[in-house]
């Protein structure tokens, strides 16, 4: 597999994780380089590590492997999706008043960003990566410095997407954040139809 075959490719497994990012900064009252790297770090890491687990396990769970990860990520993208919206709702019904001190803002930010909710995150956006570990099996990719590459790939681009998130929803938090459930709940929606079969064209 060549350089440019593995970019095209790094760049398609990296797309949900890119636009979960865009969701996250509109979720997000502040975003500086941390945030960035931070959301960037998880959506990497993980988009690298499940290529490598489905190289690991082989051929053998295929079958198995492609039978629930869209399952998987549709509940894990479901599950945050409606939590956000009910968020949003809650802050809409105190009247659009939100509390802007330093202390609300950073355990908001925290919350956003916190351990569980961003790996629930990764392993919905990365788990189809899972199924193309095994097909790197198959063609013997050299593959350290694949993984490699698709979780550089995906770091940079999360990491943008947070900004380009935060840039666009700033002024309208609760209706971005609304907007951002939606967003992933649709998202885990395509995810199943197209395993099931319904979307043959997309």
């Amino acid at each position: 597999m060549g350089l440019i075959e593995l970019l095209i490719l790094a760049v398609g497994l990296s797309m949900d994780a890119f636009a979960v990012s865009i969701c996250k900064g509109l979720s997000l009252r502040k975003v500086t380089f941390k945030e960035c790297g931070k959301v960037g770090l998880y959506f990497g890491v993980f988009q690298g590590a499940m290529p490598l687990i489905g190289f690991i396990l082989g051929v053998q769970f295929k079958d198995y492997i492609t039978s629930i990860d869209h399952w998987i990520a549709f509940i894990l993208l479901s599950f945050i999706g409606i939590n956000m919206i009910r968020e949003s709702m809650e802050k809409d019904e105190g009247g659009g008043i939100v509390d802007l001190t330093e202390a609300a803002v950073g355990e908001e930010e925290v919350n956003q960003l916190g351990f569980k909710n961003m790996i629930m995150l990764a392993i919905a956006t990365s788990i189809d990566a899972l199924a193309v570990g095994v097909t790197f099996a198959f063609l013997q990719v050299d593959i350290i410095p694949a993984v490699s590459f698709i979780a550089i790939v995906t770091f940079i681009l999360s990491a943008i997407g947070v900004k380009i998130g935060n840039v666009f929803g700033i002024k309208y938090k609760s209706k971005a954040e609304f907007t951002g459930g939606v967003i992933l709940i649709l998202m885990g929606i395509k995810i199943l139809l197209e395993h099931l079969g319904f979307l043959p064209f997309v």
